[in-house]
């Protein structure tokens, strides 16, 4: 550690300190690759996919309104009690909450540091399951808590002897990154175990709304001072840029994160539109929720099936967006996720989540049309890679044949025989692809996305012995450049189909 550093005057654990990664890097991904924000598709961030309340006419809402009533108050302080709101909040989740039982936030973030702040003394144990939202993490280790991770298989079944010492453990559910969610009676047992080892239970439902309300354990609060609840209103209702969410806790515990929290931490403006959303009819069963949750599952259902037929591995998901394993696929989930970032698609890459690696990604359930979108791009991303990847294959076993000639049937390869047995593996990715050229037995299939795509499984030429030496004294002598190419398919391909007709 440098002089300089060592005397910055900030608690020394702060400098160990990161920032989160987040999806939903819409204008800077616009600067990175000069694409308009407009053309843009953010599959990183998790909003609702039917969009915001206000796009939906029978909701009876118009912003323009709620905003003039907010902006009326913006020469005033915001009133601290936030009762309106808070009452809108109990009545948004029922289960006989009251206002008592709320603590109004400024999006999610704010109400992990509050909650860190309010009960973790340097040195507290946090258990945190691997792999979730990392602001978990971030919020507390700015309080000194030593974090511990465990597997999320552990729950909700977690040991005694891990949950003896530890001061808080996180659950999110439904959990992000993954998409399961744990039903209320399967966490009946982990609530009774964390209350009688003094623990305290953070459930985070910020994308219940989006899944299954009926699973809410925020009636439990109220007898249990170990137990607290965070719901978020930006998922739900697609408005991420207006930060509200709120905290649910017993009366007690309520009333000190009340006290604890920063005065004024919701604006006129979020707290009129927060107010107005959940005093929708219906709270979590309005006819706008009850519509989103239909098509999330729909469409989820349409996406992980479009997934499949790409060969990725879509862990079943009850929420709007699905976690997906693809190890198979040769590059990794970074590579993945910039190159669709310069085709204008945002996905979430998950190796910035605990102990992940560069194998998973995230992909927020979107529109038919978006979900298309998502598809085909993971298609021609994936075509352009594989075709970079045969010029570079390409190029070194020209590099090899240049010194020792045809490099022959590679019998080690995990696809030979791809073609046939016997067949000389110099050209294993065929230059010419796709020729389109049907004298070769190649064929237009119906490829994963439902579009023609070229398949070459049946061409043999390439592979023939006395092809690949006529080949190689062409490329050898030319390069691997589009001109050559041109002229080793003119002086022997061509020559080779017309004789085979």
């Amino acid at each position: 550690m440098s002089r300089q550093t060592k005397f910055i005057p900030v608690r020394e654990h702060l400098l160990k300190v990161q920032p989160c990664k987040h999806g939903g890097l819409v204008r800077k991904t616009s600067q990175q690759y000069g694409i308009p924000e407009s053309q843009l598709l953010d599959a990183s961030a998790s909003l609702n996919p039917y969009g915001t309340p206000f796009d939906h006419p029978y909701t009876g809402l118009d912003m323009d309104s709620i905003l003039r009533t907010a902006l009326n108050r913006m020469e005033q302080y915001p009133d601290n009690r936030y009762t309106e709101f808070r009452n809108a909040a109990a009545s948004f989740i029922g289960k006989g909450m009251t206002a008592e039982n709320i603590i109004p936030g400024n999006g999610s973030s704010e109400i992990i540091r509050l909650v860190a702040e309010t009960v973790i003394e340097k040195g507290d144990i946090v258990l945190i399951p691997s792999p979730t939202f990392s602001e978990y993490e971030q919020q507390c280790s700015i309080f000194g808590a030593e974090i511990r991770y465990i597997k999320q298989e552990m729950l909700p079944d977690v040991p005694t002897d891990i949950l003896q010492g530890a001061r808080l453990l996180f659950v999110c559910n439904p959990n992000n990154p993954t998409g399961k969610l744990f039903t209320r009676e399967e966490l009946l047992g982990l609530i009774d175990k964390c209350r009688e080892n003094e623990v305290i239970l953070f459930v985070d439902e910020a994308f219940i709304e989006l899944a299954d309300p009926s699973q809410t354990i925020v009636d439990l609060v109220e007898s249990n001072d170990h137990l607290f609840i965070q719901r978020s209103l930006t998922k739900a209702f697609a408005i991420p840029g207006i930060r509200m969410g709120f905290g649910v806790a017993s009366v007690k515990m309520a009333t000190l994160l009340n006290n604890a929290r920063l005065s004024w931490n919701l604006g006129c403006v979020a707290e009129e539109v927060s107010t107005v959303l959940m005093n929708m009819e219906g709270g979590c069963y309005s006819r706008y929720l009850l519509e989103s949750r239909e098509m999330i599952a729909r469409e989820r259902e349409f996406l992980m099936q479009r997934l499949e037929r790409r060969g990725f591995k879509p862990l079943e998901s009850t929420v709007n967006y699905i976690y997906v394993d693809i190890s198979d696929l040769s590059m990794d989930s970074t590579e993945l996720t910039e190159r669709m970032a310069a085709h204008g698609v945002l996905i979430r890459d998950c190796s910035s989540f605990q102990d992940l690696g560069g194998h998973h990604i995230r992909i927020a359930v979107r529109t038919r049309e978006e979900n298309q979108r998502i598809v085909d791009c993971i298609r021609q991303v994936i075509q352009e890679w594989g075709k970079e990847q045969a010029i570079l294959y390409l190029e070194r076993n020209l590099a090899k044949a240049r010194d020792k000639g045809s490099l022959g049937s590679n019998r080690e390869c995990n696809y030979y025989p791809c073609h046939y047995e016997g067949q000389d593996c110099t050209f294993c990715f065929c230059p010419f692809y796709p020729c389109q050229d049907e004298r070769t037995d190649g064929k237009w299939i119906t490829g994963s996305s439902g579009n023609d795509v070229w398949s070459c499984l049946e061409c043999r030429i390439v592979h023939e012995p006395d092809v690949v030496e006529k080949m190689l004294a062409v490329l050898t002598a030319e390069g691997c450049t589009e001109e050559a190419l041109k002229k080793a398919w003119e002086k022997v391909m061509e020559p080779q189909l017309c004789s085979s007709q």
